[in-house]
């Protein structure tokens, strides 16, 4: 399928309008209709609001002719108290880290570069230099995506007792000379 054009539009922590947590459950919904019976995945909600209330929050959502076709969001992570730490040793000179929690595209968009767009959109001049997500392993193709993208695994994580047990995968994403300007 070819690209299609897609309306991305940025919003940040203190900067949220009205109806942005339910267009994020939304999205979220279409995407785990299949699975909306599982307790983790209900419990989406709360990460919103978790992620949402950090400070940094940035999420960037597509529209396609004012229709939300995905999300990606996160925010930066407590210096030192990252959770990809006890995976790497040593831990890189600069390690300020942004944290991708979620990156969503609706069934009807995906394959389209859409998740690919959301991601660069989120993760471009942000001022850290690495980026961290967690990613389903029992999903190669995803997980594939994202080290086409500059991800790497460095370990595998269980966050939560009911969670999938996660592959924690870290990129670089400024130069050394940008993060210390």
């Amino acid at each position: 399928m070819e690209p299609i054009l897609i309306d991305l539009r940025h919003y940040h922590h203190g900067e949220l309008p009205e109806g942005f947590r339910q267009l994020l459950l939304d999205v979220h919904a279409d995407v785990y209709a299949d699975r909306m019976d599982d307790p983790f995945i209900q419990r989406f909600a709360w990460f919103v609001d978790h992620w949402s209330g950090m400070p940094g929050f940035s999420c960037v959502v597509g529209y396609d002719e004012g229709e939300a076709v995905g999300y990606a969001y996160g925010a930066p992570l407590v210096e030192g108290r990252e959770w990809w730490r006890e995976h790497l040793d040593p831990v890189p000179e600069l390690s300020s880290t942004f944290g991708v929690s979620e990156l969503m595209v609706r069934p009807r968009w995906r394959k389209t570069g859409t998740a690919e767009r959301l991601h660069l959109a989120l993760i471009t001049d942000r001022s850290e230099a690495l980026a961290v997500l967690l990613v389903n392993p029992d999903h190669p193709k995803v997980q594939a995506l994202y080290e086409s993208w500059g991800y790497r695994q460095v370990g595998l994580r269980q966050p939560f007792a009911d969670s999938p047990r996660y592959a924690v995968m870290v990129r670089e994403v400024t130069s050394p000379e940008s993060a210390t300007a």
